[in-house]
């Protein structure tokens, strides 16, 4: 099969996806492996890197998206690659489509086949390929909300974890799952109040076996939520629902109640965000200040450390990308299940329920276009 790897060109979009080794392995099966020049720099793999493993370096976008069968992003595509879409191409990248309805929509009417890794589920309701990049948002969004907690970036002048005779910040998390445990962790680790809110008691009750003493577990609703958040320095939204827009848990109203300078991080944003005034950033304007609380919601925060991410992202997608390399969309969604759960859309018709029901359009069995 030909596999196409173009570059990000999304803003300061520096991940890659795939790997030399994942190359390697697919020129060593006896697949065609294109990748686009530059496309691993930001990552730190040189042109070099790929075509020394057998790869074959492209010159520029339009090739690399013409001669591809299967196509591999990290981001979705963005306005001015949409044109290279087609109905022969199979699409493997993260789409966030309910979040974009003319995203939805372009891919729509292209044709093409649509596998996002964001709905790629377990049996287990795992999702694999969103795992890797939640622990690295989870990671990073408390120490980008650390850093615009300072004063010199409009922050109430607090430090996270305080010192001997000063408190220490309080930081409410929004959403006990990958993103939220991975945000207390480092939260708790440098020595703030933590506050993880979650709906699921089964979900807190494990959590309270494997947090520090100095996370508090309390369940989620309207009240506790407005209860928290209006001591809190730091809020993390890390609320998933699957392929869906995220419920809007912080309204504009509510900001009034939080302490002016507090910071508020959506790591939720890439599905719409869990807080109403937000709306995507970038790793060049990160922030905004709506009635006195910074908003910070870089639509694609691992993409600002992109080694770890790079390589943690192909670590878990690699396994699924060979799998429709040898035997194509069809079998491969036919042969394994979470990747079924994968197909967004094909045809022109939509293949998963939450997206078709973000927008109103009509939904289609996956399991009907598989072989």
């Amino acid at each position: 099969m030909n596999i196409g790897v173009p570059k990000e060109i999304k803003t300061n979009e520096n991940r890659v996806a795939l790997v030399p080794a994942g190359a390697e392995a697919l020129v060593g099966a006896g697949h065609a492996v294109h990748v686009e020049t530059g496309a691993g720099l930001g990552s730190g793999f040189s042109d070099a890197d790929y075509s020394d493993v057998g790869a074959v370096i492209m010159p520029d976008a339009a090739s690399t998206w013409a001669s591809a069968e299967l196509l591999l992003k990290v981001k979705e595509p963005i306005e001015v690659e949409w044109p290279h879409l087609r109905a022969d191409l199979t699409l493997f990248t993260y789409l966030h489509f309910a979040a974009d309805e003319k995203l939805t929509r372009a891919h729509l009417a292209s044709g093409a086949t649509c596998i996002a890794y964001e709905t790629v589920e377990l049996p287990s309701r795992e999702l694999p390929l969103l795992t890797p990049m939640s622990e690295v948002a989870g990671r990073m969004a408390v120490q980008e909300g650390a850093k615009y907690l300072e004063k010199l970036y409009g922050g109430r002048g607090v430090l996270l974890g305080g010192v001997p005779g000063v408190p220490a910040a309080k930081v409410v998390i929004l959403g006990g799952g990958v993103v939220g445990t991975n945000a207390a962790k480092i939260a708790a680790g440098m020595g703030a109040k933590v506050t993880i809110l979650d709906l699921s008691l089964e979900r807190l009750r494990y959590l309270s076996d494997v947090m520090p003493a100095n996370v508090s577990l309390i369940h989620s609703n309207r009240h506790n939520i407005l209860d928290q958040i209006s001591t809190a320095d730091l809020v993390i939204g890390g609320v998933l629902i699957p392929g869906a827009k995220a419920p809007k848990l912080i309204r504009r109203e509510d900001l009034k109640r939080m302490r002016p300078g507090s910071v508020i991080v959506d790591v939720a944003v890439d599905q719409g965000g869990c807080v109403e005034t937000i709306h995507a950033t970038t790793h060049e304007n990160p922030t905004y200040t709506v009635d006195g609380v910074i908003h910070y919601a870089v639509a694609n925060m691992p993409g600002g450390v992109p080694r770890t991410s790079t390589l943690a992202l192909t670590n878990a997608t690699f396994p699924y990308v060979m799998l429709l390399a040898t035997h194509g969309w069809r079998k491969a969604l036919a042969a394994n299940g979470a990747l079924l759960k994968g197909l967004n859309m094909t045809a022109g018709q939509t293949t998963y329920r939450a997206v078709a029901e973000s927008f109103g359009l009509p939904y289609s069995e996956p399991a009907q276009f598989v072989a």
